[in-house]
């Protein structure tokens, strides 16, 4: 692991050790596609980056010699489509091989590389052609992708390139002006030059865009700089505890953030090979766990939705002995489905926070025993804090919001440039100071971090804080309920009262007993003014593309409907 040395050290005796030392080196020309990946084609050629494999019985394994050729021919490809630094591309391939050799490409280019999922529309397309400007498209052919692109480009108008990656090679999926990417980089050169001059990158350049999914308004434009990759080192050597020659299994489309957090720069920063199962038919657990065993995964990480479905599998059926490590993100996690997974496989889950505009900031880091719930304790450069509404630290024990206090002039290397084209959005969230995540936590006396929920979220009732998630997790542990979302219902007594939208696991049905019964099991799991004073069972929840549950149209939909109550 001698490549990641030259930008941070490794070697700490304790998590404060890290926290007050650790610091990352920047090179002002810093580019992951050259001083990473081109540097490892010389150091390791013959290591392993990519093992990618798909559900129709296809393998490919490649080495940093075969990504640096790979990434240079689709360097000479876009090139000669006409893409050159500061155009924006956007890359629509699910978990496709060729999402790694574009964004490496893209990167050596200076190009602003935009991933995006195949659940856009021709609508959610639109806007974002728009709102970014974007120039390229490289999309798969799988569905109606190309279809959807299509529509938007006919009213957008400024998209000069469309590539298309076949989804299988005896049928074209896609329509007129659609260039086939495979044969385009097959006849490409492999001969690439780093670009000097006007043409180089340097740090604080654009490089990578992402539109947030949110959960109200239209999406915003994440964007980070070429920086951005060495702050993954904390994400994988850190929280992943990845070491040299393992692989690493994120399971994560590449239209999310998550995706480079766990697919991409870090782990190749710590020169670890990313394993990636390319799954076109419905999930299965069984699946990925096959895998695991199969390709002999050392490190894993998924939200928890994924260890729920896994718990309830016979997790004896499988070898899982090669796993050394296993974390957790992308929604708070649940106690219950930590003890289980223990239980049955022996190994802690290590849970992180952080959001599309940063790294991970807040983790159990290897020095630390996890307590089941907590997301961990800062990351070293972050200066995370709990603070109340007038911008004071709260003392241990009491809900504030989440902020990162810094020098604005000197962030941390990590956290994004600001909003595209909206300076306004960025300024407030990023002021006097401190970045305002908009999350509400509470810090414990040994200074762990318990996540409660968006400010947005949180109900007030009676003179009570109470956070949808700890009530979630009530529910949750429950074998009647599969899913829920905890909302606020205004109220004239109370000022409001907590709501629970569920949906009921297979062999339940509604009914006023099964209400009473929920309502008495969060009043003993947690405090009683806590429970639910209106339970409503729903077929499913709403939720945005990125799967994230939508409580804003839950609590209209309880407006609407008492609206329309008062009017009868």
């Amino acid at each position: 692991m001698e490549l990641i040395k030259r930008y941070a050290d490794l070697d700490f005796s304790s998590y404060e050790d890290f926290y007050e030392n650790f610091h990352i080196k920047k090179p002002d020309n810093f580019n992951f596609g050259y001083d990473v990946v081109d540097e490892l084609a010389k150091l390791c050629p013959n290591k392993r980056a990519l093992v990618w494999c798909n559900d129709h019985g296809e393998e490919h394994i490649l080495t940093f010699a075969d990504m640096k050729r790979y990434s240079d021919k689709t360097a000479n490809y876009f090139r000669s489509l006409g893409i050159r630094k500061g155009d924006f591309v956007m890359l629509i391939l699910k978990r496709h091989m060729q999402f790694w050799p574009s964004m490496v490409a893209l990167h050596k280019i200076g190009a602003v590389a935009i991933p995006a999922t195949h659940l856009l529309t021709k609508k959610d397309l639109l806007y974002r052609f728009s709102a970014a400007g974007i120039t390229s498209v490289v999309a798969t052919g799988d569905g109606d992708v190309t279809k959807h692109v299509d529509e938007a480009a006919a009213e957008y108008g400024g998209l000069k390139n469309k590539i298309c990656v076949m989804a299988a090679e005896s049928t074209w999926p896609a329509g007129e002006g659609w260039q086939d990417f495979n044969q385009g980089v097959e006849a490409a050169s492999d001969t690439w030059v780093r670009p000097t001059g006007e043409d180089a990158t340097h740090g604080e350049d654009g490089m990578l865009l992402y539109f947030t999914s949110g959960t109200t308004g239209e999406p915003k434009m994440v964007m980070h700089n070429f920086f951005y990759p060495l702050g993954h080192i904390v994400t994988a050597k850190f929280w992943h505890n990845i070491i040299d020659d393992t692989l690493h299994f994120t399971v994560a489309d590449t239209g999310w953030g998550k995706a480079v957090w766990g697919k991409l720069y870090g782990q190749w920063l710590c020169e670890a090979a990313v394993f990636v199962y390319d799954y076109s038919a419905k999930f299965q657990p069984s699946d990925l766990l096959k895998k695991i065993e199969e390709y002999k995964v050392t490190s894993f990480c998924a939200p928890p939705t994924i260890f729920r479905f896994f718990i309830k599998e016979d997790l004896t059926k499988y070898d899982l002995s090669s796993l050394r490590y296993t974390t957790i993100a992308g929604e708070p996690l649940n106690p219950e489905i930590y003890y289980q997974f223990k239980k049955a496989t022996g190994l802690k889950l290590h849970e992180g926070f952080g959001q599309t505009e940063t790294v991970v900031c807040i983790a159990n880091f290897p020095w630390m025993e996890p307590k089941p719930g907590s997301m961990g304790r800062p990351a070293p450069g972050f200066g995370i804090d709990i603070v109340d509404e007038d911008g004071n630290s709260c003392q241990a024990g009491i809900e504030g919001e989440i902020v990162m206090r810094m020098d604005e002039k000197n962030p941390p290397i990590g956290l994004f440039m600001g909003y595209y084209k909206d300076e306004q959005r960025k300024e407030s969230v990023w002021r006097n100071g401190m970045y305002h995540t908009g999350d509400i936590a509470w810090k414990d006396e040994d200074g762990y971090l318990w996540y409660v929920g968006r400010a947005d979220d949180v109900i007030k009732s009676s003179g009570y804080r109470i956070g949808p998630f700890e009530v979630e997790s009530a529910l949750l542990t429950h074998p009647a309920v599969l899913e829920t979302a905890i909302t606020a219902v205004p109220d004239e007594l109370r000022g409001q009262v907590v709501k629970a939208t569920v949906v009921l696991a297979k062999g339940y049905e509604p009914s006023d007993e099964l209400k009473k019964e929920l309502q008495n099991h969060v009043k003993k799991a947690t405090a009683p003014y806590k429970y639910p004073r209106i339970v409503e069972f729903v077929e499913e929840l709403p939720k945005t593309i990125s799967g994230k549950i939508r409580r804003v149209q839950l609590r209209e939909h309880d407006i609407h409907t008492r609206q329309l109550t008062d009017t009868e």
